[in-house]
């Protein structure tokens, strides 16, 4: 249930930012991503831990996309604060991301090339689908691809293993316990 609670948070936070973006009203889906990443870290069993690996994933992702905006193969219609970096609808969309690795995606962990795969095929699909929906516009569509499934195919694996390294979703590992040995009481016969 908490798998597929944290399938459909994404997919929601998804079509609101791509949406919102279109159409002129990117804090929309930036406001509802917050809501969901809130939430998301109050569940989390070691909150600093998980928002660690938000922050991280979210930071190296907006780091490349804004690469591919500076280099003029993607182009927003709305939602930009610097030309240099991806829109801030975008950034949410990279903390949505981030949350399904320690529950939806935990499954990719030590499946490197499936993770890899998975990435070469879902980031392009996922910015196909938001080109269809008027969230972003391609240079040359078939060169954007490629270089976006390029760029997935490493993230991928790379997002996988800090997930692993950064679970807030873990329960807090107790410190072993030594048990306290009572005195030996000598019983007198």
């Amino acid at each position: 249930m908490r798998i597929v609670a944290n399938l459909v948070a994404f997919q929601l936070g998804w079509f609101a930012c791509v949406l919102g973006g279109a159409h002129g009203l990117p804090w929309f889906g930036v406001a509802l991503a917050a809501v969901i990443v809130g939430s998301h870290l109050w569940f989390a069993a070691q909150p600093a831990v998980e928002a660690k690996l938000l922050f991280a994933v979210a930071g190296i992702g907006s780091l490349w996309d804004g690469l591919l905006v500076g280099t003029g193969l993607l182009a927003y219609p709305s939602g930009m604060l610097a030309a240099w970096l991806p829109p801030v609808w975008m950034m949410a969309l990279w903390l949505l991301f981030a949350m399904t690795l320690n529950v939806a995606l935990r499954w990719l962990r030590g499946r490197w090339l499936v993770a890899a795969s998975l990435g070469a095929f879902g980031g392009p699909l996922a910015f196909y689908t938001g080109a269809q929906l008027g969230g972003v516009t391609f240079a040359e569509p078939t060169l954007a691809l490629a270089v976006i499934g390029a760029g997935w195919l490493l993230l991928t694996p790379l997002f996988v293993w800090l997930a692993a390294r950064l679970d807030g979703q873990a329960p807090v590992q107790d410190a072993p316990v030594t048990p306290i040995r009572s005195p030996e009481v000598k019983r007198h016969v």
